[in-house]
């Protein structure tokens, strides 16, 4: 469901190249049917690819809380992003 409303929210509308990885799941608390789910995206680290300086790495914590404002999961990953051009002379 968080991978759902990550991609419904913002991810198929960004510049996103993909994922290595999660570093990080935590199940704090059940999901129970009924339950209203969002998710909060806090950018912990963005650094530019040394090998491909196109591209970006963004390193995030998602969090999925309840209509109560628990949170329910936490997740930490990294993002491939693709890069705005600098516009600085090469």
């Amino acid at each position: 469901m968080m991978m759902r409303l990550m991609c419904d929210g913002y991810m198929l509308r960004s510049a996103s190249r993909g994922s290595p990885g999660v570093d990080e799941v935590r199940y704090l608390a059940p999901v129970r049917p009924g339950d209203t789910l969002r998710v909060r995206v806090t950018v912990l680290d963005t650094r530019r690819s040394a090998s491909r300086p196109e591209m970006g790495i963004v390193s995030a914590r998602h969090e999925l809380l309840n209509q109560r404002d628990e949170v329910v999961l936490i997740m930490t990953s990294k993002v491939m992003m693709g890069c705005r051009d600098t516009g600085a002379a090469a």
